[in-house]
Formats: structure tokens, C-alpha cells, sequence
């Protein structure tokens, strides 16, 4: 099933005026590429991390919110991932997307301007009424925490 594409307001900030809106690599991408916009090439070197401009704002509307995630080329070749993953952007805030960016790879890594270095992907947002109780329902897991359900499928 298609559905009609979100129109969501993009401007272009003066030190990305020259590069292209966020796209979409393929027919089925979820996510949108954002680009460095920087004026000088960044090195990251190994454990470093750094807010990387991407010279766009956008105006997510009321009841979505937009999510910069990390390209998978980038983290999986050469270890750079995007550090507070997935990154919040709400529906009220106007100012510029900054990706910030850490190296986990063993190499320096630099990145020019107009390099793809996240994705952005919009989606809907669930709000909550919290509702206070003294007990919550019974599960079969229960409180189990982390690594509660084990580490390989039950047979």
C-alpha cells in the first residue's frame, strides 16, 4: 500500500545553501541522507567524536517527529555511527539538524563537505496518558531484566 508523501517544511541555513535536501537512495528507503556541511574537511580519529552541521532545518509537524539514525555503510566500513542514536528531533524545534558523530573504528576517518554521514527518518508519535497503579498485570517473564530471555532461541 503507497501513501501520500508527509510534507514537511525544509529550509536551507547559508552554509548549506549549495547542497542538495535530504534524499532518499532508493525507492523503498525509510530514511532520507543528511550531509556534512562543513567548510574544511573533519578527522576524526579513533574514540573521537564531534557535532557535525548538516545546514538544514526542518519544521516536523504536530504529531511526528524526525529520528537521525546511522548510515550502515559508514558505521559497518568504517566504524562511525551516530552517538546518541536514534536522535530526537520534535515537533517544535526550528533549529539546525547537528549530527553527532563518533569514530569506533581503528582508523582516522575524514569527512568532506557533502559527505552522507546520518539518515533522517519522520515518523508518527505515540502520546501516553499515564495511568498510576499499585500492581502492574503478571507476565511470563515478569521483572526478568537484561539477558533475562537468554542468549539462544528455545527449542
Amino acid at each position: 500500500m503507497r501513501h501520500s508523501p508527509l510534507p514537511v517544511q525544509v529550509m536551507r541555513l547559508d552554509h548549506g545553501a549549495d547542497l542538495p535536501l535530504p534524499e532518499y537512495a532508493s525507492a523503498h528507503a525509510s530514511g532520507a541522507d543528511l550531509l556534512a556541511a562543513v567548510d574544511e574537511p573533519v578527522t576524526l580519529q579513533p574514540g573521537e567524536r564531534t557535532l557535525v552541521p548538516s545546514g538544514i532545518a526542518v519544521a516536523v509537524p504536530e504529531g511526528y517527529e524526525a529520528q537521525v539514525r546511522p548510515r550502515s555503510g559508514l558505521a559497518a566500513k568504517q566504524g562511525v555511527t551516530v552517538l546518541n542514536t536514534p536522535g530526537t528531533i520534535d515537533a517544535d524545534y526550528r533549529g539546525e539538524i547537528k549530527v553527532i558523530l563518533i569514530n569506533l573504528g581503528g582508523e582516522p576517518v575524514t569527512l568532506e563537505r557533502g559527505d552522507r554521514i546520518a539518515q533522517l527518518v519522520v515518523a508518527p508519535v505515540t502520546r501516553v496518558l499515564w495511568e498510576p497503579t499499585e500492581q502492574l498485570s503478571d507476565t511470563e517473564r515478569g521483572d526478568g531484566g537484561l539477558g533475562s530471555t537468554g542468549v539462544r532461541p528455545s527449542s
